[in-house]
């Protein structure tokens, strides 16, 4: 993985603007619903060449396919892994779905209950179980991202090209089990069938990305825990990752981690004092974290207490997806130049606090966050090199 060795290298954490049509394509197949595979095939290699190039033109260092050809990790569950059912259930007949904001909703009641708030509850009417052994069913579907990825790619100069998969640990929130008898096996038999997935990115030489937002989020969900439960049970989700990504070198592995993407007062989140040791643990060369936004700007500090693994690379989330608001240039290399002053600048990148794709206004505004943040880093090598 490419280090900042002369000036601070830029990232983003996936997700990035889709064009309506695909969009709507993408939905309607995951959906269920008829779609021309011919015309579906040729626009997502048309948007995914697009959006390498505007990667390129924002000043990103670390590129990808802008996750165009999936809706979310639901979905994404249901095309890749095989043993799953998806049930549609009628008005009140459904599960209670799990909330990644559920702590705060005890806490902030009238806000999730209003239209006003940003997050509406919304009744659960399809829901994911594990009826059967958990096979892997995404070979065709990789290796499909992989080439037109490629195929994008071109010239694309000192650029470094990833792709994101997730996390076995967060699978296993929205996916119900039915039929392992332990949640041990349950989470050791998707950690089995996810590695088929990691394997290919990492064999076509690409940057793996585990995205591992439920290793944050899950506090808010699992409401019954304390701190001490709720460290072990991320620490088993920890040990199943690094499970998954045996015999793939440590080089290529970047893990991202939030503490969920929803709008709202996030007060309920746990603190990075409680779990950065365990962040830490997964088995990758480079961390990339929620660093901006109001709620963990602050955590900064945190990192004056930690000694990074050797060789890693830390990745400070310096523009974030909480606000349509971009941030100034000269904020971001504030940022920088204080976490360069903590873990140094040849162990530094900048990053997104999550994906900015859906989550701001308009694609400019997501565009414009990354111009932002290249500027920063620009800045922020100036003062740190000269």
């Amino acid at each position: 993985m490419k280090r900042s060795t002369d000036r601070i290298r830029t990232m983003h954490a996936g997700s990035l603007p889709r064009p309506d049509d695909v969009r709507e394509m993408v939905a309607a197949k995951a959906a269920g619903d008829p779609v021309d595979e011919e015309q579906l095939d040729g626009r997502l290699t048309e948007a995914v060449a697009d959006v390498v190039r505007q990667q390129i033109d924002c000043g990103m260092d670390s590129i990808n396919d802008g996750e165009l050809s999936k809706t979310n990790f639901t979905n994404y569950a249901n095309e890749r892994l095989g043993g799953i059912e998806l049930r549609t259930f009628g008005p009140g007949e459904g599960p209670e779905p799990e909330q990644i904001s559920a702590r705060d909703r005890l806490a902030f009641p009238g806000y999730f209950d209003s239209p006003r708030g940003f997050v509406v509850r919304r009744p659960r009417d399809k829901q994911l179980f594990c009826v059967g052994p958990i096979t892997y069913a995404g070979a065709e579907l990789v290796q499909s991202d992989i080439a037109r990825f490629k195929a994008a790619l071109g010239d694309i100069g000192d650029a470094e090209p990833f792709l994101p998969a997730v996390a076995p640990g967060s699978i296993d929130h929205w996916l119900w089990n039915e039929y392992y008898a332990s949640e041990e096996e349950f989470l050791y038999a998707i950690a089995d069938a996810m590695h088929e997935e990691y394997k290919a990115i990492a064999d076509a030489g690409l940057v793996l990305q585990i995205d591992d937002p439920d290793l944050f989020d899950a506090w808010q969900i699992q409401t019954e825990m304390d701190v001490a439960a709720y460290r072990r049970f991320a620490e088993k989700r920890v040990e199943v990752l690094n499970y998954a990504l045996r015999d793939i070198p440590r080089e290529q592995i970047r893990l991202h981690a939030c503490w969920g993407s929803y709008h709202g007062p996030h007060v309920s989140d746990i603190g990075l004092e409680h779990m950065v040791d365990i962040f830490l643990s997964v088995k990758a060369q480079a961390y990339s974290i929620e660093a901006s936004n109001p709620r963990h700007q602050h955590e900064w500090e945190t990192w004056k207490d930690v000694t990074l693994p050797d060789g890693a690379i830390f990745i400070p989330g310096v523009v974030g997806h909480f606000s349509d608001f971009v941030e100034h240039p000269k904020l971001v290399a504030e940022r920088l130049v204080r976490f360069a002053s903590i873990v140094g600048k040849e162990n530094l990148m900048a990053g997104t606090d999550c994906g900015l794709g859906m989550r701001v206004g308009s694609p400019d505004v997501c565009w414009a966050k990354f111009q932002a943040m290249a500027e920063g880093a620009r800045l922020a090598s100036e003062a740190l090199w000269g």
